[in-house]
C-alpha cells in the first residue's frame, strides 16, 4: 500500500497519453469525414452529422482519461498548476463539443425533414408521370382497337398465338406468359373497352400501391435517422456540457482555494 504512490506518476502519464490520443485521433477523424467538403449540400450535412455523432463518445472517453490522469498525478506530487491547466483545457473542450452536439440536434432534424419532403415529392412526381404514361398507352390501345385494321391485326395475333400454343412451338418456360397474353388479346378483341378499362385500373392500383409503399419507406427512414442521430447527439451534448461546466466550476473553486492557502 505504501508503494502505490510510486506508480501514480506512471499511471497518470499513461491515462493522459491515452486520453490525448483518443481526443486527437477523433478530431482528425472528423476532419477526414468532412472530405469532400460540401457544407451547402443537405445530403452531405446529414451524412457528416450521422458519422460525427456515431463517433461522438470517443472524445468523451479521451477527456475522462485525461482528467483522471491529471487528478491521479496529484497523488504522485504533480503541481496544482499543471493539474488545473490540464483539467481546464479538457473541460473547455468538453463544453465546446457539448455546444456543437447541441447545435447538431435541430440542424439534423431540419435536414432530415427537408430530405424526406423532397423524397416524397420525387415519389409523387414519378407516380404522376407513370400514371400519365399508362393513360396515354391506354388511349393508344383504345384508338387501335377502334380502327378495323388494328382490331384485325389483334385478331390475327391471337390466331397465330393459338396455333403456336397448339403446335408446341412455344417453349415450356414461356407457356404461362403466352397464356396470359392470349387471355389479354382474347379479352380485348371480344370487349375492347372493358378490357382496356380493367387493365388500366389494375395498373393504376399497382402503381398507387407502390407509391404508398415508397412513401412509407421514406418516412420510416427519415424517422429512424432523426431519432437515432438526433437523440444520440442530444445525449452527447448533455454529457459533454455537464462534464465541462461542472469541471470548470470545481477547478475554479479549487484554484481559488489553493491561492488563498
Amino acid at each position: 500500500m505504501k508503494s502505490s504512490p510510486a506508480y501514480a506518476p506512471f499511471t497518470a502519464l499513461t491515462l493522459k497519453v491515452v486520453g490525448l490520443i483518443l481526443i486527437v485521433s477523433s478530431l482528425l477523424d472528423y476532419i477526414i469525414l468532412a472530405i469532400p467538403f460540401n457544407p451547402l449540400q443537405r445530403a452531405w450535412q446529414i451524412g457528416f452529422t450521422e458519422q460525427v455523432v456515431n463517433q461522438g463518445i470517443i472524445p468523451m472517453v479521451g477527456i475522462a482519461f485525461l482528467v483522471a490522469g491529471a487528478w491521479i498525478g496529484n497523488v504522485g506530487g504533480a503541481s496544482s498548476e499543471s493539474r488545473s491547466s490540464v483539467g481546464a483545457w479538457a473541460f473547455v473542450l468538453s463544453s465546446l463539443l457539448g455546444l456543437i452536439f447541441l447545435l447538431l440536434v435541430p440542424l439534423h432534424f431540419n435536414n432530415v425533414a427537408q430530405e424526406s419532403n423532397a423524397a416524397l415529392q420525387q415519389v409523387s412526381q414519378r407516380a404522376t408521370q407513370a400514371e400519365a404514361q399508362l393513360e396515354a398507352r391506354a388511349g393508344q390501345i383504345s384508338a387501335l382497337v377502334k380502327d378495323p385494321k388494328g382490331l384485325a391485326q389483334l385478331k390475327q395475333q391471337l390466331s397465330e398465338l393459338d396455333q403456336a400454343i397448339e403446335t408446341g412451338r412455344v417453349p415450356p418456360e414461356q407457356q404461362n406468359q403466352a397464356q396470359a397474353y392470349r387471355q389479354l388479346l382474347q379479352t380485348i378483341t371480344q370487349n375492347p373497352s372493358k378490357a382496356i378499362s380493367q387493365e388500366l385500373e389494375a395498373a393504376q392500383t399497382k402503381l398507387r400501391s407502390g407509391k404508398l409503399e415508397l412513401e412509407k419507406q421514406a418516412k420510416t427512414r427519415a424517422l429512424k435517422s432523426a431519432l437515432k442521430t438526433g437523440l444520440s447527439s442530444l445525449l452527447l451534448a448533455i454529457g459533454y456540457i455537464v462534464i465541462g461546466w461542472m469541471g470548470l466550476r470545481n477547478s475554479g473553486g479549487s484554484s481559488a482555494s489553493s491561492r488563498k492557502a
